[in-house]
């Protein structure tokens, strides 16, 4: 039965009230109770309601909300609020049939058309809360892109990367309390960056020039080898790419890397699209952290890296979308673990260099089918004065789709 609707969720800008539509402020009027920001609480003013700062951490005031259910209650945000705002934690809490929300337009929607920008063409990252290296990805030639900052640091931060990544020719615009009497607009050169009194409230937007030598992260699977610190456990730019078309990662999936290494897997994984994540198993805690070192070098932000030993370590862990095993796949109990927890329909990689492995691959084939393929690699390599092949050890390759 539905019910009719208790919580509102008002965006509200630097304009305060006075940018609030009629229906808007006859909410804040009827609301009984009302949770925002001291910065929301104060743009919102005169108040008659209860009021209540958002606690720390956040998510302790989700239960003062919950506890008003049936009571006229509002809850304050910047913007719109379900762009990158609170809006989509409160609907995972609250039915949407018991919520009214009045979104403002979000910061990027207002650095867009203060900037002239088709907002359709720009990469839009949030950088609140979140890892800068984030950013990196986006980080391409030509791009525009409008990110959302953490306080006033964020600017400065992102100068320091784009010059770092030799980008340093880039345009950075930075603008601050968008849609009030604080509002400015500054831009410098991320080489001679020097802008300065940044308010926490700022947007920045990234014109990227990339100088030939510049670290762009490219679009397509297999990175070269060097962009991998590794002690040789390091699945090779090749192999890699065509793990990655074996394993066809999808939008917002979730892969398990069982035998980590340097994470280069685990990371191209993530990079193929926002929302995709993976958790990576690695039992050797100095390999973790190079692991960690070269996600974030690269920006895949979302490889999660467990210390462990498989299968022990994956017991409690979020259901896969995909499995990569490359190594331990003939420890005890490794497949089957990973097989009863893959989703069905998820797919199931397996890269092999010895013989016991490779054994171990034909009685799964036999058993569960799927497909193998031997990938054997050769790179041209000085030899003296002239060159010659060098062959890398085979892979035995065998990928099947969990029924």
């Amino acid at each position: 039965m539905t019910k009719a609707p208790w919580l509102t969720i008002i965006g509200i800008g630097e304009d305060g009230r006075a940018g609030l539509s009629p229906a808007a402020s006859a909410a804040l009027d009827r609301a009984e109770f009302i949770i925002g920001g001291a910065r929301h609480l104060g743009l919102a003013a005169p108040l008659s309601a209860q009021t209540q700062f958002w606690p720390s951490p956040f998510a302790d005031g989700y239960p003062m909300v919950l506890a008003r259910r049936g009571q006229p209650t509002c809850v304050l945000a910047t913007g719109d609020p379900f762009h990158y705002g609170i809006g989509a934690e409160l609907a995972r809490l609250v039915p949407a049939d018991e919520i009214v929300c009045h979104p403002q337009p979000s910061a990027f929607s207002l650095a867009a058309a203060r900037l002239g920008w088709s907002l359709p063409d720009c990469d839009c990252v949030s950088l609140h809360g979140r890892a800068l290296e984030r950013i990196i990805p986006s980080l391409q030639p030509g791009n525009r892109i409008l990110t959302l900052s953490w306080d006033g640091s964020t600017p400065g931060k992102l100068a320091d990367l784009l010059k770092a990544r030799g980008m340093g020719a880039s345009t950075i615009t930075v603008l601050e309390a968008m849609g009030g009497t604080r509002e400015r607009i500054r831009r410098a050169i991320a080489n001679t960056f020097d802008i300065v009194d940044i308010d926490p409230l700022n947007t920045v937007a990234i014109e990227t020039l990339a100088s030939r030598d510049a670290r762009v992260v490219p679009l397509t699977p297999g990175l070269p080898d060097p962009w991998f610190e590794n002690d040789g456990q390091l699945t090779k730019a090749e192999i890699r790419a065509l793990t990655l078309a074996a394993l066809a990662p999808k939008a917002g999936e979730l892969l398990w890397d069982i035998g980590l290494g340097a994470g280069s897997v685990g990371t191209e994984w993530c990079l193929r699209h926002p929302r995709n994540r993976c958790i990576g198993i690695e039992e050797r805690a100095e390999r973790a952290e190079r692991a960690r070192r070269n996600a974030q070098e690269l920006g895949a932000t979302a490889l999660d890296i467990r210390i462990g030993q498989a299968p022990e370590a994956l017991a409690d862990l979020p259901a896969p979308d995909a499995v990569f095993i490359g190594g331990g796949a003939s420890e005890p109990g490794v497949f089957d673990t990973a097989w009863t927890a893959l989703k069905p329909g998820g797919r199931l990689v397996v890269n092999a260099v010895t013989l016991e492995t490779e054994t171990l691959l034909g009685t799964l084939y036999a058993r569960h089918g799927g497909t193998m393929r031997r990938l054997a690699l050769s790179r041209l390599e000085a030899v003296g004065a002239m060159h010659g092949w060098r062959a890398a050890m085979p892979v035995t390759q065998w990928m099947v789709v969990k029924p």
